[in-house]
């Protein structure tokens, strides 16, 4: 077994990343929040929508090059 290390900044090659890149452009983006609690909480409440949704969250990481190997 070899440990390959992601190169920096390769999103394409962390699947997390684009759950993030996801949940900031469909329910995080153009909020305005009163104080910290209010941005845990509509982070921990949209995390908990993109878990309700197991489909969504395997197109996310699907890659179409990793079907070609």
């Amino acid at each position: 077994m070899t440990l390959l290390l992601l190169p920096p900044r390769c999103p394409e090659l962390n699947p997390v990343e684009n759950e993030w890149q996801f949940m900031r452009d469909n329910w995080l983006s153009n909020r305005i929040f009163k104080c910290y609690d209010d941005i845990v909480g509509y982070c921990c409440f949209t995390w908990d929508n993109l878990v309700e949704q197991p489909w969504r969250i395997i197109s996310i990481g699907l890659r179409q090059w990793v079907n070609g190997l």
